[in-house]
């Protein structure tokens, strides 16, 4: 506590250089790393759920994402080849 009020005090906080906006916490890259972090959180919740709740073993949870991870795959897939290929024109 003392060494955080002597560095505000003594003013050895403007020794310090700034943080790039590439890693300042509203930056998209910030805003991204926590997006992914909510979604392994979501991810566990789930997956707690489905083997305790559901009563699903824990291979078969890991099926079912391995599943939606491929399906997801395949749907981006998809979207993102169809403007090359004039599907939606």
């Amino acid at each position: 506590k003392t060494d955080f009020i002597n560095f505000i005090s003594d003013q050895e906080w403007k020794s310090i250089e700034p943080v790039s906006s590439w890693f300042g916490p509203s930056s998209f890259l910030m805003s991204s790393m926590s997006a992914l972090f909510q979604l392994s959180m979501w991810i566990r919740h789930c997956h707690g759920y489905l083997t305790e709740n559901v009563g699903i073993p824990v291979w078969g949870s890991y099926a079912v994402f391995a599943l939606a991870t491929l399906f997801s795959g395949l749907i981006l897939g998809l979207v993102s080849e169809a403007p090359e290929a004039d599907w939606l024109v």
